[in-house]
């Protein structure tokens, strides 16, 4: 096992390289291509090895056709055009996906598999998520260098000289991944969670039994495959799991974190899928099952998949300098260049949040209170010596004054199902267009930049928008008000329908992220309309589904013998709640009845504002009912 190949890097993808690892290694059997469609899906087109060698030179150079219905690009691969095509992306890393159940007889070692990414073209353009970020990389790295060679003074508070000393621009990027792990069939005993949670009773504990084996294994085999794992630990949900008499993990409920080390953006998407893959078959190789929702269990702590950018300048004595990083830490939080880096992302989230936040699971995971952003504001620290560890803002500065290369941003709305290649690549647009407004505006002093940043909503920015404020150093769930927060910085959008109504409304904001020709219009409407009927019929299906059997569960459990007059008053308000959302009679529809009908006439906005109103009262039946239950002998 020790001589299994993990990965076969950029220099290796030659033919030549290619049919002499191949021929060495046996035991891989197939190679697949992986492109990943506008609703983050990623495909498994499997081609066994012999195949490939027969035309590895077509294969490498061409592309392979699939079905455009079999991935979601939405009004581009139509029925009368559904001809899509896999290029092999030549220049990233490629992985081999080893099966551990199935050992080839002759080599003695787990079949693999080649998994090589691509770009999914339609009509001779790339049209894919991977494609997307790739455009975003190199529109970003061109119009930098022009920006900086038009508008020296963007450099003036940083550690490099002038224009003509940088040789060229490097884009980091990072993400980490929070995942559940339980036993199969358990089911979450709400209370014991919330107590747990409340108690920090997980967070950074140690790990045990099984779940520490697998954690282990992950970070083991993430070394392996050169993807340099940072840290694994224990999140902040979970309760104590038990040992059976024959010695087996029982009632594991657990949420744990993983994160490695930056790349490239788009490698760094890449590597997420792979590191995503990799948990999965690990812990269920052990017996356990692994969620990456955004938000498993009500009530109790979702799981964030948070997005690291940043921008550095490759100078040509070699050196690598910060382009976020201000000529001296101690005295300024920011550069010019990251001060309208920051600036772009917040104003311009009405675009960007639906590409990071998009299904029903990750708006149950944006609520107040959990960590979790709801506001478009940051946070830069209570003074320049102090970084800033506040947890409720939208945009973290991440930064230590005694290394300016670690400076970077922290995009807190992703979850592990967001797709990273848009999320990452609307960062990159996003933060564009703030440099380009600080360098239009000439304000290359950062004072002024830090006012321009820290500006009440009364005061009218040459950039940031009146009405609105976008930094604040207090935790914005405890020091203000739901209205309070909503005057600040925005109200937020609560479902699926109302953030892709932002791409609707929010025009010069969407043209934002078509600069460039990075994201098209196309590619927009596709993403907004496949995001819009997954939301239909999650909810209308699934979802509603699946609250109707929890509803059904529900039962009267005290008698007429052993009752108190509030068991009385409690039944009766969970048994109105009951009929209020799933009950239809001849006189009326129910809520769940009437979302079915708001979709049905194609009523979207009415469907969106019934989804809020039942979700407020499965809440509260939820927590009537675990009183009720409370109270009964």
């Amino acid at each position: 096992m020790s001589k299994l190949l993990y990965n076969i890097k950029k220099d290796e993808h030659s033919s030549e390289s290619l049919k002499a690892i191949l021929e060495e290694n046996k035991n891989i059997k197939f190679v697949s291509l992986m492109g990943v469609d506008l609703g983050g899906n990623a495909t498994d087109e499997k081609i066994p090895v012999s195949l490939f060698l027969d035309d590895i030179d077509s294969f490498l150079e061409g592309s392979v056709q699939t079905d455009g219905s079999s991935v979601e690009l939405y009004n581009i691969a139509t029925l009368n055009n559904a001809k899509v095509d896999l290029k092999p992306d030549v220049e990233r890393v490629w992985y081999v996906d080893y099966n551990q159940n199935f050992i080839d007889e002759e080599t003695n070692k787990p079949v693999g598999t080649v998994l090589i990414p691509a770009f999914l073209v339609h009509d001779d353009k790339i049209v894919c998520s991977r494609g997307t970020l790739l455009r975003s990389e190199e529109y970003f790295k061109k119009t930098i260098m022009k920006i900086i060679k038009e508008n020296p003074g963007l450099l003036e508070n940083t550690n490099i000289d002038s224009p003509d000393s940088i040789k060229s621009i490097s884009l980091t990027a990072a993400t980490e991944l929070e995942f559940w792990v339980n036993t199969p069939e358990d089911k979450a005993d709400l209370e014991k969670l919330y107590v747990s949670q409340s108690l920090k009773e997980q967070y950074w504990k140690r790990t045990r039994g099984i779940i520490r084996t697998c954690l282990e294994k992950c970070l083991i085999e993430l070394e392996k495959f050169g993807i340099e794992p940072e840290m694994a630990h224990k999140e902040v949900g979970g309760i104590h799991s038990s040992i059976s008499s024959e010695g087996a993990t029982n009632h594991a409920m657990e949420q744990l974190e993983i994160s490695w080390k930056f790349s490239t953006p788009l490698q760094a998407a890449d590597n997420e899928l792979m590191v995503r893959d990799l948990v999965e078959d690990i812990f269920e190789n052990h017996g356990l099952e692994v969620s990456f929702k955004a938000k498993p269990i009500h009530g109790v702590a979702g799981s964030g998949a948070h997005v690291h950018v940043g921008i550095g300048a490759i100078l040509k004595n070699g050196k690598m300098v910060n382009l976020f990083a201000p000529k001296d830490l101690q005295k300024d939080y920011l550069s010019p260049i990251g001060y309208g880096a920051l600036m772009g992302l917040l104003k311009n989230y009405e675009v960007l949040g639906p590409l990071a936040a998009n299904t029903n699971d990750a708006f149950n995971r944006l609520v107040p209170g959990f960590e979790a952003p709801v506001c478009t504001v940051t946070s830069l620290g209570h003074d320049y010596l102090l970084p800033s560890r506040n947890r409720s803002v939208l945009v973290g500065l991440i930064r230590d004054v005694h290394n300016p290369k670690a400076l970077r941003f922290e995009l807190r709305s992703p979850n592990p199902q967001s797709n990273k290649y848009l999320t990452i690549a609307g960062c990159y647009q996003t933060m564009l267009d703030g440099i380009k407004a600080v360098a239009q505006s000439k304000v290359f002093d950062t004072k002024a930049l830090e006012k321009e940043l820290s500006k009440k909503p009364e005061d009218k920015g040459f950039y940031l928008e009146e009405g609105r404020a976008y930094r604040d150093e207090n935790n914005v769930f405890d020091y203000y008000t739901l209205e309070e927060r909503n005057r600040l910085f925005g109200k937020p959008p609560e479902t699926v329908y109302e953030t892709m109504q932002n791409l609707e409304k929010c025009v010069d904001k969407r043209s934002v992220l078509t600069q460039g020709n990075v994201f098209t219009e196309a590619i927009i409407e596709s993403f907004k309309i496949g995001s819009l009927d997954r939301w239909q019929k999650k909810l209308s299906t699934r979802i509603i589904d699946r609250n109707i059997r929890l509803l059904r569960s529900f039962k009267k459990l005290h008698t007429t013998e052993e009752m108190d007059a509030i068991d009385e008053v409690l039944w009766d308000a969970i048994e109105k709640l009951k009929n209020d959302l799933m009950k239809n009679t001849l006189k009326r529809a129910s809520l769940y009845g009437k979302i079915k009908d708001a979709f049905e006439v194609g009523n979207y906005e009415e469907a969106s504002r019934l989804q809020l109103e039942a979700k407020k009262k499965m809440e509260e039946i939820q927590q009537l009912y675990v009183n009720y239950r409370k109270n009964i002998f």
